[in-house]
């Protein structure tokens, strides 16, 4: 729950959630609590594979229709899989009369289809690596495997997570929330963590296709984020009457950075910008939910709101009810403390012939 922890300890956030959501929260192979290492012999999951998982984890515990919220990496597989439910569609117009394939594609399809109600994205990914980024994480992979989650590698993924400002330097320690990031990240297995280095380092470029996505996103990305661009650069290819880019940066009272018109309504700080400006409050980097998860209320508010959901207000929460934001304590969010014991879910690898 590293990425989300901010945010559900949020009260006003994690009230709005948790009125209207019940929450899966989906770890990549290898990264869950108490995850033992992966076998060297095992193949290295493809993000093809891993947007497959998705779908396994669906089936798994018999849901329909989710409202998917990802972070970074896990935003790029979200999108592949929302991206693929809407390309698979367009596609069985465009086959030929040919019985089998139909049927084929109709099964395949039918694991997809109508799965993706909505996408929040936070810092999200839609292109391949650039050559700066495959010979960074082609480093990080290295140090990872031959040192293990050294201080180096910590640093390294640190400067991709947060903004400076929290990063601390000589006359500012480094905030809670990176302490505990890092704390996080001594728990991880080394060869594990690589895995998934390596399979993000082979992502392929998601920008043809999400001028098929159909269903609403809301976008967030910091100001200093490592993947700001990305982020601007995907809201410029999605459909304009389906998204929404929210960027946190420093300058609070003025609006820069046209978005698609018929854009969603966005506010925060008694100011309000609507159809062709972007949202802004304070600087941030790529995890915006640990760092200013309280900047993301409103516009998920009335992200919320096209769906004909809402945050309840304190009169209809009693105040012994688990839903009241006074209420949430972290503890309740540790599986431990619920008596929860996380067992990975076997899905299926391709394996390279």
């Amino acid at each position: 729950m590293s990425c989300f922890q901010g945010l559900l300890f949020c009260p006003e956030a994690a009230s709005l959630l948790l009125h209207n959501f019940c929450i899966y929260h989906i770890s990549p192979p290898g990264h869950e609590l108490g995850a033992a290492p992966i076998s060297p012999n095992a193949p290295i999951p493809s993000v093809d594979d891993l947007a497959d998982q998705v779908v396994d984890v669906l089936d798994f515990f018999g849901l329909g229709s989710v409202m998917c919220f990802g972070v970074t990496a896990g935003a790029y597989i979200l999108t592949l899989f929302a991206v693929r439910a809407s390309e698979l569609l367009c596609y069985i117009y465009c086959l030929s009369i040919n019985f089998l394939l139909l049927l084929n594609y109709l099964l395949f399809q039918s694991k997809y289809r109508e799965r993706v109600l909505g996408l929040i994205l936070v810092s999200p990914l839609c292109k391949g690596p650039t050559w700066t980024e495959w010979l960074y994480s082609k480093v990080i992979s290295n140090l990872l495997y031959y040192y293990g989650m050294c201080g180096l590698v910590k640093e390294c993924l640190l400067q991709r997570y947060f903004s400076k400002e929290v990063q601390g330097f000589s006359e500012l320690p480094e905030s809670d929330i990176v302490q505990a990031c890092r704390s996080l990240l001594d728990q991880r297995q080394s060869m594990n963590v690589w895995r998934f280095v390596q399979t993000m380092n082979q992502r392929y470029d998601l920008t043809e296709q999400l001028k098929l996505l159909q269903c609403r996103t809301l976008i967030f990305v910091g100001e200093n984020s490592q993947f700001h661009a990305e982020a601007v650069h995907m809201t410029s290819k999605l459909d304009r009457r389906y998204c929404a880019l929210v960027e946190v940066t420093k300058q609070s009272s003025s609006a820069c950075l046209p978005v698609p018109p018929h854009s969603l309504l966005l506010v925060c700080k008694h100011q309000v910008w609507q159809n062709g400006h972007v949202l802004q409050v304070q600087a941030c980097g790529s995890l915006v939910t640990e760092e200013q998860p309280h900047a993301m209320l409103i516009p998920m508010e009335y992200f919320f709101m096209g769906y004909g959901m809402y945050r309840p207000s304190q009169l209809d929460c009693s105040p012994r009810s688990p839903l009241s934001p006074f209420c949430i304590s972290p503890d309740l969010l540790s599986p431990e403390s619920m008596g929860v014991k996380l067992k990975p879910i076997k899905t299926r690898v391709r394996l390279e012939v």
